[in-house]
């Protein structure tokens, strides 16, 4: 068979074979194309992320410290004398004031000795004056003139009788008897000086004696007086006692003190924490004072106490002073700070963090911590740019300021960071911000997912046929 080359004649049977298939390659063609572009979803819309605006404003930079409460003065009450603990006068755990009775140990023997000490006072007291009477003084000094008075009688016998025996008017023994009456009266004079002097001597001693007498029954007086009185234990101090160390009807005071409870003063209550070298030198250049231990009372408090629950002291307190130096093993200083306790909330012993402020900041750029991350040992935020497109910034944060960082480079007041959703975006995209309305840094409400494009229907198979 011979075939044109111009082709089948369009009215020729082959013609018409030709265009039908022609035209169903064609609707078949359509079909494929339609049904693919109904199972590929449209573009997904750009992840939708949390941004704050970088803040400028001047800051009080403040540390933390763990503290512990110390309360000063802390005394132990002890049973000075020995005997049986009779009394208890107080409630475990209560508050007790300076000179209040607390315990009473048994009298009764204390009592007997201080009578018995009076009574020997008093005898001494009777000896001296027994001591201090002059008449056997006087007694010996008239002895003395007594002699002395023979003595110049004798004298003057002899004197008289010398010329007579001279002139052999009386007998020469008559003069010899009148010599020896001299002299005897001359030793009874020395005799009598020397009696007089023993007299004296012996009174002043006795006196002495007796005065020493006197001083010892006084001292044995008040030492029964102050053991009397130590039965009757009181309170050197107002404050919180512990409980009773001792039950009553133990004997206490036998060998050493008997530890019967502790008194602590709590109002005002201090704090004592260990701050570095660095955190003294701010510390010190923000109290004047402080470095003296000179702080004036009536400069404002402004150290705050965080408490184990997490919780901030409602008094703000003081530093008060500081230790004498730098403890070599750990490189900090101890501090102590005076806080109120006006409701007896603190007790001796508690732990807690004290907040210093140690700097202030002018004009401080701030950022939230939740947006800075660490990449290759650098600080790096995720900044939203003109346009929404998402930029990778790296930052030099200085201090911790609350639940913000102060950068010094790196960001400028204004811009935008992201502070929630981090993990959707990547340096160059474009995303969709929402401005977080909590100035405060606080980890913001999580957006609603957004939900996934739903699949477009099938298209409808045509009614042609194939």
């Amino acid at each position: 068979m011979l075939i044109s080359p111009r082709g089948p004649q369009p009215g020729t049977p082959w013609g018409g074979c030709l265009a039908g298939i022609a035209l169903l390659v064609a609707i078949t063609g359509c079909q494929q194309r339609d049904a693919t572009a109904a199972k590929q979803p449209p573009a997904p819309p750009p992840p939708a992320v949390i941004v704050a605006e970088i803040q400028q404003r001047s800051v009080q930079v403040s540390a933390e410290f763990v503290a512990q409460t110390q309360g000063v003065p802390t005394v132990e009450i002890r049973a000075r004398v020995q005997g049986v603990l009779e009394q208890v006068r107080f409630k475990e755990g209560s508050e007790v004031q300076r000179g209040q009775v607390l315990f009473v140990i048994q009298q009764d023997e204390y009592r007997a000795a201080l009578q018995s000490a009076r009574a020997q006072l008093a005898k001494a007291q009777a000896d001296l004056t027994r001591a201090k009477d002059a008449s056997v003084v006087d007694r010996a000094r008239a002895q003395l003139d007594q002699a002395k008075a023979d003595l110049g009688k004798n004298q003057a016998d002899v004197a008289r009788y010398r010329p007579l025996v001279k002139e052999q008017a009386i007998p020469q023994q008559d003069l010899d008897t009148a010599v020896s009456r001299e002299q005897a009266a001359g030793a009874g004079v020395q005799a009598a000086e020397a009696g007089l002097k023993d007299t004296v001597l012996s009174q002043r001693t006795s006196i002495q004696l007796a005065e020493a007498a006197v001083e010892a029954g006084k001292a044995a007086v008040i030492q029964a007086d102050l053991n009397l009185r130590y039965t009757t234990v009181q309170s050197p101090i107002s404050g919180i006692i512990s409980k009773v160390a001792i039950d009553t009807g133990n004997l206490v005071g036998k060998g050493e003190p008997t530890l019967l409870a502790t008194v602590s003063s709590i109002h005002p209550i201090f704090v004592d924490f260990a701050i570095s070298e660095a955190d003294l030198l701010r510390l010190v250049k923000r109290v004047p004072g402080l470095g003296r231990g000179e702080v004036p009372p009536d400069r404002a408090p402004t150290l705050e106490l965080i408490l184990a629950d997490g919780s901030v002291f409602p008094h703000k307190g003081r530093a008060i002073f500081i230790d004498r130096a730098i403890d070599l093993k750990t490189g900090t200083i101890q501090v102590r700070a005076e806080f109120p306790n006006p409701d007896r909330m603190l007790r001796p012993g508690q732990f807690g963090r004290v907040r210093v402020v140690t700097e202030e900041v002018p004009d401080a750029i701030l950022v939230p911590q939740i947006a800075v991350q660490e990449l290759q040992g650098a600080k790096t935020v995720l900044v939203v740019e003109e346009g929404d497109k998402v930029a990778l910034r790296t930052v030099t944060p200085r201090e911790s300021y609350g639940q913000f960082y102060i950068v010094s480079t790196g960001l400028k007041p204004g811009e935008r960071v992201i502070v929630e959703g981090i993990q959707k975006a990547r340096p160059g995209m474009q995303v969709k911000p929402e401005l977080k309305a909590d100035p405060d840094g606080k980890p913001p409400v999580a957006p609603p997912p957004v939900a996934p494009p739903q699949p477009a229907p099938p298209a409808a198979k045509s009614k042609g046929g194939s």
